[in-house]
This record gives structure tokens, C-alpha cells and sequence, in this order.
């Protein structure tokens, strides 16, 4: 009651049998009146009021009613607001505390947060990665048997997960190159531009095909395609390159099927490729990846943390389209059973989903635009990342129902959250640039009203691995460095 009337604080209006709740937007003294104040405020919601208690119950989001000029302005009280804030029955997982108070919970429904997209946008170093962790451990007490998929660009989230992730990388991730499709083989294996893309696409097309066909599951399928996923061998295809350059009646010169060839041959040979790339990985294991991939069954550990940091940087954008194409795949195929809904999570979203500016219409931009778009209906969640929000594409973020914004710094970024918020939540985006360490503003479905939040501590066995490191503290820190350096070397010669 000490904040009524300040900004960002919330007040109460009768409006016949009802009250509106409503949050103050800002103010200014008004001259013209006896220190009276004049103030903008957004109107969140309805509720009646008990006849005994006076509080608010049967809160609802939106009005039907608007007040009249005169009408008298209360301030909602803390029994009010834990009304408001009440979970009302519906599943949720608690983060933290409603700002200004210390006792009022603030929770997110869970239904309604994954079933239309979230996204959590916050700069560097304001605790966007410990509050990433502290809300999927929050999912997993409350569905220890669910399915979350975390792509981890920097290697940081296995330190969260030791008990409910499964970490997959480099070492152990075992992902068979043949389960990739047409598009993403040619941003794998094609690597000349304009027409010449076209000539090559059509030789890889023919020679992956034929490939694919000498399969023994290809006999009992009938009709297959170039994006089947049926395995095949990498002997296979390079022997049918060099027999379609062999042919006297070809319609262009050798040199799109050496450029093809000669990248298969680089890749086979570069130890980096292994974990995709391997003669061992020829076999049918589709089940087994996707069983282990996407938890199923989940064995007590709901989540498996992708740790693509050891990917090489050419083709981190194909994996990481792999494994969105195999959630859609997965789900759309899946649709004559019992749903299994999976929630896919992409730190640094901007990387993979850019604006239309930086967009080079990669195939990881169109999966996860098209799961954006069109995943809710196959029990797909998307969750984003990102510390600037201005480079995602703005037709990704505008899918997102509930947005999650913790500071930031840049104005550009901050306009754009702008334009994504909704109306009611407008009065919040003042105090974006002043939100301290692990607060933020929560709109959209996931939530009742709009609400600031002061996320709960995690236990340190449970923070990602993103701590900033002490400057001056591991500058004084003298001794070993010439067989430190030495390690490094030998680890940057072996790429392991």
C-alpha cells in the first residue's frame, strides 16, 4: 500500500456491480488544480467484490464496462492483488515475486505460455541464461516426464542440468548425416552461387537419389524421394558422381561433379565432421536418435541440452535444422497418436531466425519460422533467446504469446519489444531500461496481467556456466602459463 499511486503500481475502479483494475502509466502535477494529479493508466482486467471482505475475486483479463468521468480511483490492495495474481486453478510454476511486494508469488501458466510460444529477451549480463535454467527447472518439477530440447551455442547449460539433462555434443551426439534432407545436403555439400548452384543441386539431386534407392528399406517403402531419410552410404554416392562425370552424353563439363566430389572427400576426411559424417552412422538408427534426442521415454531427465559449440561453424545452422526439421517431422507424423508435445529451445535466436535485413533464407530460418507459425497445432513450443531482439525476424517474435523481457540497453531493441507487446502492457516498458539484475516484465498469455518480477535465487549447482569471469582476480592469479598455453595448443591442434 506504501507505492499507491506511483507508477507502475496497480488502482481499482467501481464500475457498477464491478471493479476495473488498472496500472498507472505515469503522471505529472496538474497546475490548473490544487495539487491534483493528472496520470495515464492501462486497464488490465475486471473482477466483482466479495460482500464481506471487500477484495477482488473472479478477476478476468479485459473490460466490457469503461468508467465514467468522475468516478472515484482506490488503490488495490494487497489482498486484491494476490487475487489477481492467484493461479485461479490453472497449472503454473512459480519464478519469483511480484514487484514491489515480498509476498505476493508471481507464476506463469505453463499451458498457456507453451502452447503459444515464448521468448526471453534480456542484454548481456542481466541474468538472461540463469533465468532461461531457473524457469525449464521449474517445467521439470512440474512434468518430470516432459520433452525439452535445448539448443546450447556456448556450451553453458550442461552445468544446470546434471541431474534432469541429458547432454549431447560432439563426443556422444551421433547424428547420421543421411537424415538430412535435399535443401540442407546441398548447404552441406554445394558450394559454388548463382547458376551454377542450379547445375550443381541437379547433379547431387540424381546422384543422392540413386543412393538412397540401394537401400534395402528403399524395396519394401516403393516410392521414395530425395528427402526421404533412408540411410545410405557416402561410397555409394561418390561412385555414382564419378560415374555420372564419367558419361560422354552429360550436359555440362566435369567441373560441378569435382566440386561436389571434392567436398564430399574433404568432409570425410576432416575429423571435426566425425560426429555426423562417419561410416559408422550408416546404419538404421532413427528411432534410437530421435527416442534419445527428444527423451523418449525420459528416464528422469526431460531435457537434452544440444551442445553445438564444438560444431564447426559452417554447419551449426544445418544441424541446428536438422534438429528443428526432426521436432516438426516428428509431430506431424505423430498426429494419429496420442500428442507428445516437445518445447524446443534456441539460445542466441537471433543467429537462426534474423530479420529480413540479415535473412539469407537458410533452411534453419524457414523450420523455425514455419514451427513459429504453425507448431502450437502439432504440440509444438518454441522458446527464443536472444539479448537483441531487433536482429530476431520481427514475424517470429509477433508469434511468441508470452514475452518475458529483462533489460535492455539498446533503444533499438527496445522499440522493438515495443511494437511486440500488447497494448495493456505499454505502461511497463518505461521501467525496461532500469530493471535491475534477474527482474523483468512478463505479458501475454503466460500470465493474468502484465507484472513485474524479481526472479527467485538458483542454487548455484543449477546456474548455467555463463558467470562473468573477475578481470583483476585472474590477473593476480600468476604461475604455469607456459604449460597452460602449451594445453590450449594441443587441444586447438586436435580440435577436441
Amino acid at each position: 500500500m506504501a507505492l499507491a499511486g506511483q507508477v507502475g503500481s496497480q488502482i481499482k475502479i467501481r464500475v457498477g456491480e464491478s471493479w476495473l483494475l488498472a496500472s498507472v502509466r505515469n503522471q505529472r502535477k496538474d497546475r490548473r488544480a490544487n495539487g491534483g494529479i493528472l496520470a495515464n493508466i492501462d486497464f488490465q482486467g475486471e473482477g466483482v467484490e466479495e460482500k464481506l471482505t471487500g477484495r477482488l475475486r473472479g478477476f478476468r483479463r479485459g473490460v466490457t464496462r469503461y468508467p465514467i468521468p468522475g468516478a472515484m480511483i482506490y488503490p488495490a490492495t494487497t489482498a486484491d492483488l494476490k487475487q489477481v495474481y492467484a493461479s485461479d486453478g490453472r497449472a503454473n510454476i512459480e519464478i519469483g515475486t511480484v514487484f514491489p511486494t515480498r509476498d505476493i508469488r508471481a507464476g506463469l501458466y505453463i499451458d498457456a505460455m507453451l502452447g503459444k510460444h515464448f521468448a526471453l529477451l534480456g542484454s548481456t549480463g542481466t541474468g538472461k541464461s540463469t533465468s532461461a535454467a531457473l524457469i525449464l527447472h521449474r517445467i521439470c518439477q512440474a512434468a518430470l516426464d516432459g520433452h525439452i530440447v535445448v539448443v546450447d551455442p556456448h556450451g553453458e547449460y550442461s552445468a544446470a542440468f546434471p541431474q534432469t539433462g541429458l547432454i549431447l555434443d560432439v563426443s556422444n551426439l551421433q547424428m547420421p548425416y543421411w537424415l538430412m534432407n535435399f535443401e540442407e545436403h546441398c548447404e552441406v555439400l554445394l558450394t559454388s552461387a548463382g547458376n551454377e548452384r542450379q547445375v550443381d543441386a541437379d547433379i547431387l539431386a540424381k546422384c543422392l537419389l540413386h543412393a538412397r534407392q540401394k537401400n534395402r528399406l528403399a524395396e519394401h517403402l516403393g516410392m521414395i524421394t530425395v528427402d526421404s531419410p533412408i540411410p545410405y552410404l557416402l561410397s555409394d554416392l561418390s561412385n555414382k558422381i564419378l560415374d555420372e562425370m564419367g558419361k560422354l552424353d552429360k550436359a555440362t563439363s566435369s567441373a560441378p561433379y569435382m566440386r561436389i566430389k571434392n567436398k564430399l572427400d574433404e568432409i570425410k576426411a576432416d575429423p571435426r565432421y566425425q560426429f555426423m559424417f562417419s561410416g559408422m552412422l550408416v546404419g538404421d538408427t532413427m528411432a534410437e536418435f530421435i527416442g534419445k534426442a527428444f527423451r523418449m521415454p525420459s528416464d528422469g531427465k526431460p531435457i537434452s541440452i544440444i551442445d553445438v559449440s564444438g560444431v564447426p561453424s559452417d554447419i551449426t545452422s544445418t544441424v541446428v535444422a536438422v534438429l528443428s526439421r526432426l521436432v516438426f517431422d516428428f509431430a506431424i507424423w505423430g498426429r494419429d497418436d496420442k500428442t507428445r508435445p516437445i518445447l524446443l529451445v534456441c539460445e542466441e535466436a537471433h543467429r537462426y531466425v534474423p530479420n529480413e535485413k540479415k535473412g539469407d533464407g537458410s533452411s534453419v530460418f524457414r523450420i523455425l519460422s514455419r514451427i513459429a507459425k504453425e507448431g502450437r497445432k502439432y504440440g509444438i513450443s518454441l522458446g527464443l533467446i536472444t539479448q537483441r531482439p531487433s536482429d530476431l525476424a520481427e514475424g517470429v517474435l509477433s508469434q511468441c504469446g508470452t514475452i518475458i523481457s529483462m533489460r535492455l540497453n539498446n533503444e533499438r531493441d527496445q522499440a522493438f519489444v515495443r511494437a511486440a507487446m500488447p497494448e495493456g502492457a505499454r505502461g511497463f516498458l518505461d521501467s525496461i531500461p532500469a530493471l535491475r539484475n534477474r527482474e523483468c516484465i512478463v505479458c501475454g498469455e503466460g500470465v493474468a496481467i502484465p507484472i513485474r518480477v524479481a526472479f527467485d535465487n538458483l542454487a548455484e549447482n543449477k546456474r548455467p556456466a555463463s558467470e562473468d569471469p573477475s578481470f583483476v582476480q585472474l590477473w593476480n592469479e600468476t604461475g604455469g602459463e607456459e604449460e597452460f598455453v602449451y594445453r590450449v595448443v594441443q587441444r586447438w591442434r586436435s580440435q577436441g
